[in-house]
């Protein structure tokens, strides 16, 4: 059974640092949505296309692309697929994204491309959530991305440095608020790479929830080999391995999300 919000609820998945889990998230909290009977579209904005290999779309069987849509060469809908899971759809990515900030430089609404697409209800309307995996940098994509989004979710590894990453990040956002989008939010911060054998990751979590508060989500990821090893599948870990500690966290936390996107929209 699938639900279809008559709005859908877009979020970017963002962090311009690097080797936080950021597309793992992107691929994992999607299938739980779907799995959860909500209607998914993952956007990979990603030159890197990790989420869309991990989707099971290799960069030699990706037709259309977001780089094409963005660049007004085709729709978004006809740069859709299916994923291996039910409920779930993807605009796969392109390593032409690459250029993307050279190539508009000179055009006004650079920063609009994305929500201009989703603009489209008869587009969007197919959807309860759609995720945007962003690039690992605060580059024109990810501008887009937040443009477009009404929330975004923040994968935070559990390392000493992961509040001051932070930093960059919320100014980043604060600049699209005042200028772009003011309905933007952080939706949640999303802990990740736990390890409950090292005393850093408990510090750290106590750090990040005692200066962020509810804004963090109370799921934590694991660190965990499973979702590690599933990309290299083409499947998310959650169809991969559904019992391991990865694939149970996520589920988790796709439900958590839904459970504050219906106070969001209550509210």
């Amino acid at each position: 059974m699938t639900d279809t919000a008559a709005s859908p609820r877009i979020l970017a998945v963002a962090n311009q640092k690097g080797g936080v889990g950021k597309t793992t998230t992107a691929i994992n909290l999607g299938t739980g949505l779907a799995q959860a009977g909500h209607t998914t579209l993952i956007i990979d904005l990603d030159p890197q296309g990790n989420a869309s290999t991990g989707l099971d779309s290799p960069s030699d069987q990706r037709e259309i692309t977001t780089y094409d849509a963005l660049t007004g060469q085709s729709d978004l809908s006809d740069a859709m697929i299916e994923t291996p899971v039910e409920n779930f759809w993807l605009v796969p990515a392109s390593v032409d994204l690459s250029g993307l900030d050279v190539e508009l430089s000179t055009e006004n609404t650079r920063a609009r491309r994305l929500a201009d697409l989703l603009s489209n209800h008869a587009l969007t309307d197919r959807f309860s959530y759609i995720l945007i995996d962003c690039p690992p940098s605060l580059n024109i994509l990810t501008v887009n991305a937040m443009v477009a989004a009404h929330g975004i979710v923040v994968p935070l590894q559990c390392e000493f440095f992961a509040l001051e990453g932070l930093t960059q990040l919320l100014s980043t956002v604060k600049g699209v608020q005042q200028s772009l989008n003011p309905q933007l939010k952080i939706d949640g911060i999303c802990l990740t790479m736990y390890d409950r054998r090292n005393r850093l990751s408990a510090q750290v979590e106590e750090d990040v929830r005692t200066t962020l508060g509810d804004v963090v989500y109370a799921t934590v990821i694991p660190r965990n080999v499973r979702l590690s090893e599933a990309p290299s599948y083409g499947m998310p870990a959650l169809v991969y391995d559904p019992n391991c500690a990865g694939s149970q966290a996520y589920r988790s936390l796709a439900l958590e999300l839904i459970s504050r996107t219906s106070r969001t929209r209550a509210a």
